[in-house]
């Protein structure tokens, strides 16, 4: 079902170039700057210190907390455990996993809107600024993505087979994109989001009663096999409590997606070279405009009952207005071809090439430690210098003791001294502390004490009850001697004065 450009813009284009450019570009901007000055902010400080944990610990942890994470944790369990920890054995799975992707987006668009669509959105998927965010992160979500541009390449496949097709020649394949399907939602359950985005373009087709059923058994399998675990987080509800509730003012980054998106879409209406499957319609619009809107209003909708709007949950949604992008690149190839050939060859070129200089200020932004809001290594360093004999350490909030966590050196010789059971025994991410009356009288037996916290630009007042003990034990009984913040967290040497 591969649709080509006539004349001289497309005719000695080798096939193989359509995914492997794309996916090199994409691991090209994936290892530029890959350990962003050696800073891992909190989010990624809990796939450090819980990788680190044997996978025993990491299962108990999974029934207390975090267990929509587990096949991630687990995964990357195995990749410390084989190149050992840090930056790059971090973030390079998702390096990976995003030029999976861009190689994908190429051949999806290829088979559906011609070369230069297909070239054209998989180099297109790597400069997005969502993506270029996430491409060097180490969490789940480019992983999510990868098995989104495998399951809807199937997808585009089996629509493309024709009514012809015997279910002894398809079943394999619908089988493989049930069990990717599966395999992104244990990574993250939210990406169920894009069986409705299949069922749209499965719509839009016209499918067959045939390839409907097919779907749904194959969609209905992998929903069984998840469902347990969704069910199971809904009761480590409290760990998305922190998302704030839905506002207008969020919708403006989705609402500019979706306009761009539904541009490239009417382009490819118009297109003359929209590729018929059997008596169906099976163009990039079908595919892409579904792919990017409806993981987007379907997270929207959610988030009217449960806040949980987080552009990252829907990250996947990115290929779909990259397909789409290319469409509209190779929409105008083929308005130039026959009226100026040499234009219409470099147009592709030429474009991504003005965009990734106009993004390039984005880009090191990106790649720089104060993209995130915080660094739990250069803290750490801080710590080390500024500790001494005997001196105990403090976190507030609790969750600050991350960064102990992924650098122990750092704190060896300090006593923690609201910990009362540490994170491992008690599996959870952060440890428990103890009663109030027994932390104030630790503090009061120390004469230095180390508060580790965040910076003040990112602070929140405390909440916890422990959490403004603490600080009102500091204010009454001890005089700050040394403060530094750095990268989004703060270390503060109290002294005792009475």
């Amino acid at each position: 079902m591969t649709s080509h450009i006539s004349g001289p813009v497309t005719g000695s284009r080798r096939p193989w170039t359509v995914w492997l450019v794309p996916a090199m570009w994409t691991l090209g901007l994936g290892l530029w700057g890959l350990s962003r000055q050696d800073s891992v902010w909190r989010d990624e400080a809990a796939t450090w210190q819980v990788a680190g944990r044997p996978a025993g610990e990491i299962w108990h942890m999974l029934g207390n907390v975090d267990a929509v994470h587990g096949l991630y944790y687990l995964l990357m369990h195995v990749l410390f455990e084989v190149f050992g920890a840090g930056t790059a054995t971090l973030r390079l799975p998702s390096v990976l996993a995003m030029a999976v992707a861009a190689g994908c987006v190429g051949v999806i668009g290829e088979r559906l809107a011609g070369y230069w669509a297909g070239l054209g959105g998989g180099l297109a998927l790597g400069l997005l600024p969502a993506v270029q965010f996430y491409l060097q992160e180490g969490r789940p979500y480019a992983l999510v993505a990868a098995g989104t541009g495998l399951s809807t390449l199937l997808l585009v496949g089996l629509l493309g087979a024709g009514r012809g097709g015997r279910r002894t020649r398809t079943w394999p394949r619908w089988a493989a994109y049930g069990a990717l399907v599966l395999v992104c939602a244990l990574l993250n359950w939210l990406s169920l989001l894009v069986l409705p985005a299949h069922a749209v373009t499965l719509g839009w087709v016209r499918a067959g009663r045939a390839l409907w059923l097919r779907w749904a058994a194959a969609s209905a399998a992998a929903v069984a096999g998840v469902l347990p675990l969704v069910l199971f987080s809904r009761s480590q509800s409290d760990q998305v409590s922190w998302i704030p509730p839905l506002t207008w003012h969020m919708m403006i980054g989705p609402g500019v997606l979706l306009a761009i998106g539904g541009l490239g879409a009417w382009l490819d209406t118009r297109s003359r070279r929209t590729v018929a499957a059997g008596p169906r319609r099976l163009s990039a619009a079908a595919v892409g405009l579904p792919l990017l809107a409806v993981p987007q209003l379907g997270l929207i909708g959610l988030s009217l009952v449960q806040p949980l709007f987080l552009d990252r949950y829907v990250l996947f949604g990115m290929l779909g207005l990259a397909l789409l992008i290319g469409t509209a690149l190779g929409a105008g190839v083929r308005a130039l071809d026959g009226r100026a050939p040499r234009a219409a060859r470099a147009l592709v070129p030429v474009v991504v090439g003005v965009a990734l200089v106009a993004l390039l200020p984005v880009a090191q932004a990106k790649r720089a430690p104060g993209s995130r809001v915080d660094d739990v290594l250069a803290v750490s360093a801080e710590v080390d210098r500024l500790k001494g004999a005997g001196d105990g350490v403090l976190f507030v909030p609790a969750a600050r003791r991350d960064t102990a966590l992924v650098s122990p050196g750092a704190f060896a010789g300090l006593a923690d001294l609201a910990l009362d059971r540490s994170p491992v025994a008690s599996g959870t991410l952060k440890g428990e502390e103890a009663d109030p009356a027994r932390i104030r009288s630790a503090m009061l037996g120390q004469r230095r004490i180390l508060l580790v916290t965040d910076a003040a630009r990112v602070a929140r007042p405390a909440s916890a009850a422990r959490d403004r003990m603490k600080l009102a034990v500091l204010r009454e009984h001890f005089t700050a001697v040394a403060d530094e913040q750095v990268r989004g967290r703060r270390v503060t040497v109290y002294e005792r004065t009475h």
